[in-house]
Formats: structure tokens, C-alpha cells, sequence
């Protein structure tokens, strides 16, 4: 084993390596879900951490072009118990470790995964080093002392000029602030008859007005939502002027930008399968997840936000809306991809807000 992991704990964790070969400082955070590994891989929600894969055999399937959910790899790192570098699938163009490679993010292999997801439980999310065996504890504490995590993450995920995303027929003009958005997002958005304008994270609240939106969409992206401060401000100043709908890091901007306030999870939400209860309908969702933080309930009231969606793992607020403004939002992924499908409706909510608001 010529691999390791140190954490700030002092546990160590040997194993093999595969992808590059580098030291990183990241978070290490686990994600439950059984497959859609490659999705996972390519969000860039996950930027500068460290993945433990919690399902056992990862890579069996391979990689294929068409399913990334964007173009750059900026995970930290990606551990797992047993990584298969010869897929059996139709489609596969890449094995994973070779994807890792060329995106030069470090694998461990051969890891006990299941006392290491126990260990982020029980004590949390924090920092991970991931080096060489031959790297002395005292030496791994030190450096993840000395490494403070960057804040600038959806800066850097952010697509840095305009691009568009047309569909035949389409009703409605969409535009999404990119945080760091998942493609699925848009793949959606053109299933149900829109065309997508994404821009830029710092992109002011009048450039966004000029392109004549039916709608504005505000995407997932990794990090504390305090940080984007530039998104906060413009959605201030778009409040009741048209329809808003936000996903994940979305929807704590939003709830920012009204007032309430956001808090860091223990170990986060991260998986396909979290039930989330509608409110208003009574109806139960199996979602699919990937964030650390979350909306403070207290803090919520006296905003002119409601919480409309509850997890019922925890009790955390997972939707919240404000039918004055035209504005809804949810802490989950109703695009996600491979599944749970449960959620698509909200895109339906929103093209109906949409409709409403146009006519």
C-alpha cells in the first residue's frame, strides 16, 4: 500500500492509488449512492473535496462522453474500497482511473470505506490529506494545519463569459446564473420547451433584465453561500420583478437574499436517497442530494419566504417559496441524473409560474 490518507483527527487510513499521483488537502465528505459515479465525478458542487464512496465496487460501467455533468474535473480526490479498471458497458469510451488521470485528481483504493464513512458521521466533515505512505503522521498534521480550504470556489466553476442553450420550439427564455450548474439543469430546461442563457455568477441584476427573461434560474455550485456575495446582491434586486427558481446552492442564495440565514451540516446530504416531504400536498420525495449547508428555520421567519419541503432524515428545510415574488426553491436535485425522478414536477411549477407571469 503506497497510499494514505491522514485526518485532522491523527487516524490514518493505507490503500492504493490510482488517477494522479499528487498530495491534496481537501474535505472529505461520503456520498450513499450506488451508481452514477461519473455524474458525481464531473459536478462541480464537489469541488475541493474528497469523495468516500459509501457502495463498495466503483467503475464497473466506465466512462461515457455523454453523461458529464460538466466539462472540468475539479474534484479533490475520490476514495474508494475496489475500483474496476476493465468496465463491461456498450457505451464506455474511458475507465475511471484514467479519467481521474487526465483530470489530475488522486485516487485511493483498498480503503476500509465503511469505517471511514462511519468516522465523517460521527465526527464530521474536515480536512484530509491525501499522500504518500511514506509520509510521517507528525509531517500530515502539520501541513493540514498550515492549509487553509479557498473561498473562491464558484469563481473558479462558473462558466466566464455568456453561452446559450436552444431548443426547437421554444416557449419560454430562461436564464440561469452558473455557479457551478450541472448540465442535467439544462438538458431540462430545453426538454420542456426553453431556451437557456447562462451566464456568469457576478453577472449584476440589469444585464440580467436586458435579456428579457420569462424567468430566472439560479444553479447549484459548491461552498458557503456567504461567500457569494455578488449573487446575494443581484437577486436582491430582482425580488417580484420576475419568476426565480433555485436548486441547492440556489436556493441558500435566495434564502440569503431575503434575509434568513444558512449553517454548515455536520457531514452534509449526499446521495440519492433522502425522503423529503411536500407541505403542501402531503406528498413524499426520494431525492437525490450534495450540499453541507442549510437554511436556518428561525431565521426564516418575518422573511416573506415560507418553508415549503421537510427532510425527514433530520428535519432540515429542504423548499422554500414565496408566492408574492413568484419564488420557490429547493435544497435537493429534481434533475438529477441517474435518478431518483421523483422531483421533476418543479420544472413543471416553474414553466407554469412562467406562463402565468407572461400572460
Amino acid at each position: 500500500m503506497k497510499r494514505k490518507l491522514i485526518l485532522e483527527d491523527g487516524s490514518e487510513y493505507y490503500g492504493y492509488g490510482f488517477g494522479a499521483s499528487r498530495d491534496a488537502v481537501c474535505e472529505i465528505v461520503f456520498n450513499t449512492s450506488m451508481v452514477g459515479y461519473q455524474e458525481i465525478i464531473s459536478d462541480p458542487s464537489y469541488t475541493d473535496q474528497a469523495i468516500v464512496m459509501s457502495y463498495p465496487l466503483i467503475g464497473n460501467y466506465g466512462i461515457t462522453d455523454e453523461d458529464f455533468e460538466s466539462k472540468m474535473t475539479n474534484l479533490g480526490g475520490l476514495i474508494v474500497r475496489e475500483v474496476n479498471d476493465y468496465p463491461s458497458n456498450f457505451r464506455f469510451t474511458r475507465t475511471l482511473p484514467e479519467l481521474l488521470e487526465d483530470g489530475n485528481v488522486p485516487g485511493v483504493y483498498g480503503v476500509d470505506t465503511r469505517k471511514l464513512v462511519r468516522s465523517i458521521r460521527d465526527k464530521g466533515s474536515r480536512k484530509v490529506l491525501i499522500t504518500d505512505a511514506s509520509t510521517t503522521l507528525e509531517e500530515g498534521l502539520k501541513l493540514l494545519e498550515n492549509t487553509v480550504l479557498p473561498h473562491d470556489a464558484v469563481a473558479r466553476c462558473s462558466c466566464k463569459k455568456r453561452w446559450y442553450a436552444r431548443t426547437s420550439n421554444p416557449v419560454y427564455n430562461v436564464v440561469a446564473i452558473d455557479c457551478g450548474m450541472k448540465m442535467n439543469i439544462v438538458r431540462e430546461f430545453n426538454r420542456y420547451g426553453c431556451n437557456v442563457t447562462v451566464v456568469p455568477y457576478n453577472t449584476d441584476s440589469e444585464t440580467i433584465l436586458s435579456l428579457k427573461p420569462d424567468g430566472l434560474f439560479i444553479s447549484n455550485g459548491p461552498g458557503d453561500p456567504e461567500d457569494v456575495k455578488e449573487v446575494i446582491e443581484t437577486l436582491k434586486k430582482l425580488h417580484g420583478k420576475l419568476p426565480m427558481f433555485g436548486i441547492c446552492l440556489g436556493h441558500q442564495l435566495i434564502a440569503l437574499s431575503y434575509g434568513a440565514k444558512t449553517y454548515k451540516l455536520k457531514f452534509g446530504h449526499r446521495g440519492g436517497n433522502h425522503p423529503v416531504k411536500d407541505i403542501r400536498t402531503g406528498k413524499i420525495e426520494i431525492t437525490s442530494q450534495n450540499h453541507s449547508y442549510a437554511v436556518d428555520e428561525k431565521s426564516v421567519e418575518g422573511t416573506g419566504l415560507s418553508v415549503s419541503h421537510i427532510n425527514l432524515l433530520d428535519n432540515t428545510v429542504e423548499g422554500l417559496c414565496c408566492d408574492e415574488d413568484r419564488v420557490f426553491s429547493v435544497q435537493y436535485h429534481p434533475e438529477s441524473a441517474p435518478g431518483p425522478q421523483d422531483s421533476t414536477y418543479l420544472f413543471e411549477r416553474f414553466i407554469e409560474l412562467m406562463k402565468t407571469s407572461k400572460h
